[in-house]
């Protein structure tokens, strides 16, 4: 897996639980699976859509599985805290876990593959967990597909600091626009995506606090140190372009992002 480019720290597991909310209606409300189904969460982190998943389909069986122990244990505090008891989290890298062949009926991938640099082996050694006449769901976004009033050069540099620090860590921030010949590549049927539009102004203010202040423009945030450290941009420009991309939360500001979700079966 490559590096996670947003880190550790304990502001970046707000900044998820933040999207996960802001998100839930928009990514899963076509993501229900059958009573008695078991269901693999692939890199669940802090598990800011575990729980949505399992509360969305209290009568399958989620074993939500990450590498980091610490990011685990937030998941179980949440998992704690919303009364659910059709999760088992489990420490174990994606490329060599501990389930037989043809374990899940189903498999769950988001915001994962755009960390890895072989998201194609990743999905491969996913598949062979799945039982034949399965699903996968992965979703992804598209750093790409941002854009925004008013427009500001150097939120689009700053955003472009994000990209290039994603893929020198061996990931890909563009992922979402690839989705579906990496989920064809790696031998899944009936391949379907669908492009979840987040579109936030004035008249929609959860999706403003949320998205544009909350998920989107923390997430450029918490790269600043970094990029300023590489001589990507001087603080002074990237902190420019941070409040650029705050302006956009203002009264006549607007802002357009897509994800990405794709399904397929074995």
């Amino acid at each position: 897996m490559g590096r996670y480019v947003h880190g550790y720290h304990p502001r970046e597991s707000v900044r998820l639980q933040d999207q996960a909310a802001t998100l839930a209606e928009l990514l899963h409300h076509d993501t229900r699976y059958a009573d008695g189904s078991v269901v693999l969460e692939a890199g669940c982190g802090v598990g800011a859509q575990t729980v949505t998943l399992a509360a969305g389909s209290p009568g399958a069986r989620f074993v939500a599985v990450d590498m980091s122990q610490e990011s685990l244990a937030l998941a179980a505090d949440r998992v704690r805290a919303a009364g659910l008891t059709n999760v088992e989290l489990r420490q174990a890298d994606i490329f060599s876990l501990p389930f037989a062949a043809a374990s899940f009926d189903h498999l769950f991938v988001c915001f994962v593959l755009e960390h890895l640099a072989r998201p194609e082996a990743a999905l491969e050694a996913l598949k062979a967990l799945l039982r034949p006449g399965g699903t996968i769901t992965a979703i992804e976004g598209d750093h790409g597909s941002a854009y925004f009033h008013p427009a500001g050069a150097a939120a689009d540099r700053a955003i472009g600091c994000l990209v290039e620090l994603q893929a020198a860590a061996g990931g890909d921030s563009l992922i979402g626009r690839r989705l579906y010949p990496l989920l064809v590549a790696a031998g899944f049927s009936d391949v379907y995506v669908s492009p979840r539009l987040v579109y936030a102004d004035a008249s929609r203010p959860a999706m403003v606090d949320g998205f544009i202040r909350k998920t989107f423009t923390a997430m450029v945030e918490g790269v600043r140190d970094e990029a300023v450290a590489a001589g990507m941009m001087s603080a002074a420009d990237f902190d420019a372009g941070v409040r650029d991309l705050y302006r956009t939360a203002e009264p006549d500001g607007t802002f357009c992002y897509t994800f990405f979700k794709g399904v397929g079966t074995k």
